[in-house]
């Protein structure tokens, strides 16, 4: 005979119906825990906001201590040159500004183009020892722009000009142009302008003083 008979079989009473437990809960205690959670997520919300904060300041101060710094570069220029226009007997007015994260140093006058000389070499140098005279004085190395009587600010009109055509030419025939050798600051207007123009980019090649542009297809 078997066995099966006398198998025990557990009620089916002795399982609690869902809607018996709910009835039977606290629900202050249920209020409590979604309360609880909707205070941690308010403080999470809180810490976030107080952290972005925190960053965004830190990121003014750090603007705020860099622009201080180009100002205290454009000072010690404008000291450095000063004294400069004495010793070679020139006049001329020192006016500073800052742009694109540097400080910029314009001597403006007349009869000044011997400070620029051929091509702007002079100037190139004028514009290397003041930066010398800026870094033994702040300590830091300084990329500061020099500029006399707007040669600069022409010449960059100019290559601005001279990119432009270029890449239409290139456009145009597919070849590449290299152009004529240029200055660092020279090549720099050249490369920004050619980097906005569609269907071409530009390279440097060659070394110093013979460093010039090339400009070429994409592709």
């Amino acid at each position: 005979m078997s066995d099966t008979k006398n198998a025990t079989h557990t009620p089916a009473a002795a399982t609690e119906d869902p809607a018996d437990v709910t009835e039977g809960a606290d629900v202050s205690d249920v209020s409590g825990s979604a309360d609880a959670v909707a205070e941690d997520e308010a403080v999470a919300e809180d810490d976030a906001v107080a952290e972005d904060e925190d960053v965004a300041n830190e990121d003014s101060d750090l603007d705020d201590d860099a622009n201080a710094h180009l100002i205290q570069e454009g000072d010690v220029a404008a000291d450095y040159l000063e004294r400069f226009l004495d010793i070679v007997d020139y006049d001329g007015d020192i006016d500073l500004d800052v742009e694109n994260d540097r400080a910029v140093v314009a001597i403006i006058g007349t009869g000044l183009k011997s400070l620029v000389g051929p091509h702007g070499e002079t100037l190139d140098a004028l514009q290397e020892l003041t930066r010398l005279a800026v870094a033994q004085k702040t300590g830091t190395r300084s990329r500061l722009m020099l500029d006399v009587s707007g040669h600069r600010q022409a010449r960059r009109a100019e290559l601005a000009a001279l990119a432009t055509d270029t890449a239409k030419q290139v456009l145009d025939s597919g070849t590449a142009v290299r152009l004529a050798p240029m200055n660092p600051f020279e090549r720099k207007v050249v490369h920004d302008v050619i980097a906005a123009v569609d269907g071409v980019h530009s390279e440097s090649e060659g070394e110093e003083p013979n460093r010039r542009v090339v400009v070429l297809l994409d592709g």
